[in-house]
């Protein structure tokens, strides 16, 4: 029963961490390179992450710079920035690629939060499918008669307490990014 609750936490932490990395590709008003994480930019027919044919600085919090390591990479990284659909244009002049952040509108500003609850519910629905799942491992566990129905209840209740514990987590991540949101 243990092993079951190790496994438990382990795959909510994993739904958390996700969630945060998500949070980093939100754009806020700052420059964060964090939210060129996902880009990909074709290398020679191969995709590469960005941060890996090149340098990726913020000289101000306004604007990330790129400086390829290789000069004709600048295209192909100015057609990833596009895809990619960061809300940004990308400026090519010729030696790097200057990101520049526009200030948020307030309108856009509610847009991101709706966003932010959006990806808070996913995570918590992946918390509540990991309970499932441990739920159903400790009724096959009883079913089995490898545990007692006392310590099935028991398990569940545990189980329970530690969902609990992550979906408050998760809300205190979605009430920190609002407010950062809200406050630029």
């Amino acid at each position: 029963m243990e092993a079951i609750l190790q496994e438990t936490k382990k795959k909510m932490t994993g739904a958390l961490e996700a969630l945060k990395s998500d949070f980093h590709r939100v754009r806020t008003g700052r420059a964060n390179p964090a939210m060129l994480e996902g880009v990909k930019v074709d290398y020679y027919g191969t995709p590469t992450a960005l941060n890996q044919v090149g340098n990726i600085s913020v000289p101000d919090p306004q604007l990330i710079v790129i400086a390829p390591w290789e000069k004709n990479l600048l295209k192909e990284i100015e057609k990833a920035l596009l895809r990619a659909d960061l809300g940004m244009t990308p400026q090519n002049d010729g030696n790097t690629i200057r990101l520049p952040f526009p200030p948020l509108t307030e309108d856009r500003r509610k847009d991101l939060v709706k966003q932010i609850k959006q990806l808070g519910e996913k995570a918590k629905l992946a918390i509540r499918n990991v309970r499932r799942d441990a739920n159903d491992k400790l009724k096959q566990l009883e079913k089995e008669k490898e545990i007692s129905e006392d310590d099935e209840k028991k398990g569940h209740t545990k189980v329970q307490q530690v969902t609990d514990d992550f979906i408050k987590q998760v809300d205190g991540l979605i009430k920190e990014k609002e407010q950062e949101l809200m406050s630029i």
